[in-house]
Parts: C-alpha cells; sequence; structure tokens
C-alpha cells in the first residue's frame, strides 16, 4: 500500500512540474511582445490575400491549429506543408500573402528550402524561433523570440514548453489582429454557423416561430371551452386571444388556468376575454431568437407571442422552440 502511495504521490509530483515547467515558459513570453511581434502584426494586417502558415512535425501541428484560429477571428489563414510546398504547393502562396513561417530551431531543412524563393517574390514572412540567431530568424522579414528555458520532457527532448509557447504566441497574434480589426462576435458567428455561438447570434425569431397553422390563437369572444381546445391542439401550453383582425389582445397560458382555478373563477360560464391576461408582452418578428430568449428569462415566462409592425400576430413559440433550435 506504501509502494502504491509512493508511486502515485510520484506521478502527481511529474504532473505538477509540468505544468510548472510550462507555465513558466508561457510567462517569459510577456517581454517578448516588443516591437518584432508589433511589426508582425502590422506585416498580418496590411495583408491582401492570406496568411500562410508553415511548420514541420510538432511545429505543423501547432501551425495548423493557430492558421485555424486566426482564420477564425477574421484574419484569412491557411497551413501549407513545407515539405509538400516543395514538390508543388509553393503554388498556393501569392505574393498577396504573408508567410508565418514556425520553427523552434530555426533550422528546419524544408523551411530553409522555400523561404529563399518566398523572399524572391517579395513576400513578407515572420518567423517564430526558439534561436534568434538562427538562420530561419536572419531569413524572416521579422523574427518573434519563443525561447524557453527548458522543456517540460524530463530528457529535454520531446517538444513541450517550445510548442505550448508557439501556441500561445500565436493566439497573441490572432487576439491582437482580432482586435485591431474591430472583429465583433456577429462576425465571429458568421464563420461558426454550425455552433451554438453562430446559432445565437445568426439565428432569427422568424425561424424558430410557430406559424400558420400550427400558430394558437383565439377570438375574444370564444368561450373558455373552445379556448382550452386550441391550446391542447396547438401544443404550446398557450393561446393568443385576438380581435377581428387578428391583432392581439392577450393571452392565456397554462399558468393563467392554474390561478383561475385556486380562485374559484366558474370556467364554464366566462369568455376568453375575462380570463386572458391583457397587455401582454411581444415580441416583434424583427429581432433575434437569442434576445427572445433573454426576454423570456428575463419575465420568467416560457412562452411568446410574436407580432408585427401593427400588432398583428404572425408567430408564437417557447423555451421547447428554443431548445431544439440550440439557442439555449
Amino acid at each position: 500500500m506504501t509502494e502504491s502511495m509512493s508511486e502515485e504521490q510520484k506521478l502527481r509530483q511529474l504532473g505538477l512540474a509540468v505544468i510548472e515547467t510550462e507555465a513558466n515558459a508561457v510567462l517569459g513570453l510577456k517581454s517578448r511582445i516588443n516591437d518584432d511581434f508589433v511589426r508582425a502584426c502590422q506585416f498580418m494586417l496590411g495583408c491582401q490575400g492570406r496568411i500562410v502558415v508553415l511548420g514541420m512535425g510538432k511545429s505543423g501541428h501547432i501551425g495548423g491549429k493557430i492558421a485555424a484560429t486566426l482564420a477564425s477571428t477574421g484574419s484569412p489563414s491557411f497551413f501549407v506543408h513545407p515539405g509538400e510546398a516543395s514538390h508543388g504547393d509553393l503554388g498556393m502562396i501569392t505574393q498577396q500573402d504573408v508567410v508565418l513561417a514556425l520553427s523552434n530551431s530555426g533550422e528546419t531543412d524544408e523551411l530553409l528550402t522555400i523561404l529563399p524563393l518566398i523572399k524572391r517574390l517579395n513576400i513578407p514572412s515572420i518567423a517564430m524561433t526558439g534561436n534568434p540567431k538562427s538562420t530561419l530568424a536572419k531569413m524572416a522579414s521579422v523574427n518573434i523570440d519563443i525561447s524557453v528555458a527548458q522543456e517540460a520532457c524530463p530528457l529535454g527532448l520531446a517538444p513541450t514548453s517550445s510548442t505550448t509557447a508557439t501556441l500561445v504566441m500565436g493566439d497573441a497574434l490572432a487576439v491582437a489582429l482580432l482586435e485591431a480589426r474591430g472583429f465583433t462576435a456577429e462576425d465571429f458567428a458568421r464563420s461558426h454557423p454550425g455552433g451554438r455561438l453562430g446559432r445565437r447570434l445568426l439565428l432569427m425569431i422568424d425561424d424558430v416561430m410557430r406559424t400558420d397553422e400550427a400558430l394558437p390563437m383565439i377570438d375574444a369572444s370564444a368561450t373558455f371551452k373552445e379556448g382550452l381546445l386550441e391550446i391542447s391542439r396547438k401544443g404550446l401550453g398557450m393561446t393568443a386571444v385576438v380581435d377581428e383582425q387578428q391583432r392581439v389582445l392577450g393571452i392565456f397560458t397554462d399558468g393563467d388556468l392554474r390561478r383561475k382555478l385556486d380562485a374559484g373563477v366558474d370556467l364554464h360560464h366566462v369568455t376568453m376575454a375575462e380570463v386572458m391576461t391583457a397587455d401582454c408582452h411581444t415580441v416583434t418578428n424583427k429581432i433575434l431568437a437569442a434576445e427572445a430568449l433573454q426576454v423570456m428569462e428575463s419575465r420568467k415566462i416560457n412562452g411568446l407571442l410574436v407580432v408585427d409592425e401593427q400588432g398583428k400576430l404572425v408567430g408564437a413559440l417557447n423555451m421547447h422552440d428554443m431548445l431544439r433550435a440550440g439557442v439555449v
């Protein structure tokens, strides 16, 4: 048992040592947010084409993520494998682009082979290396120093702290560019239409609400029984009460039914005009579904009526509709 606990403690200590080493590596990057970082951002902001990210091995994996982050935050970008670039993919890079080359050593052969060709095309090149005196750092238009004191790997061989530092510096570039471009949450949603944020920021209430035959509504002069049947048929737990022009006069919900029963109202001899909640809250069909959700949450209601500019009923929805649409 003692040996088992000792082994567990050792594993914990090793894990903590990795986190501490990598955290220190990230903190060391603060001093690298300097003039070189600013110049790199300026090259990217002035890019008329795409930011082309290059990297071999683990740097390539990190480069793919950096390219994806740039692309999703308003800086069009893609990753090119340096090995493939030497065999035809270099044609993917144009004179309107900016190149971001990643190499911890700064001596990656595949990068050094193609960088002179990129320079010949007058394409700005940004290097991110762990050696400011390396060949790649000197060849590039600007170099961002991502050197680390030590790798988290106890052998000092596996890229660990160095890849984390590269990734963090890539995020720093992407977010700096995002802010400089005035990139908004709506812009982000347009590049993520399938995600929850995209649905919240792009989905209109028109896309969620029930309409036409599925829309629960009853005339104000109708009997309570007729109103109850309408609620049951449409399955929204409520019905709108409207006038002859289909303008909303009020609403009657399952909650109203319980409250009327508790109050001892004789529901056999009343009209919907007598039991409805008048001056109910409505929204227009020009708002986002997320805005309608905020209204429902702030007012602690499960259903909502949607009207046009003339107050005519055009739709209705409840919290289940929001859940199905992925807005909640």
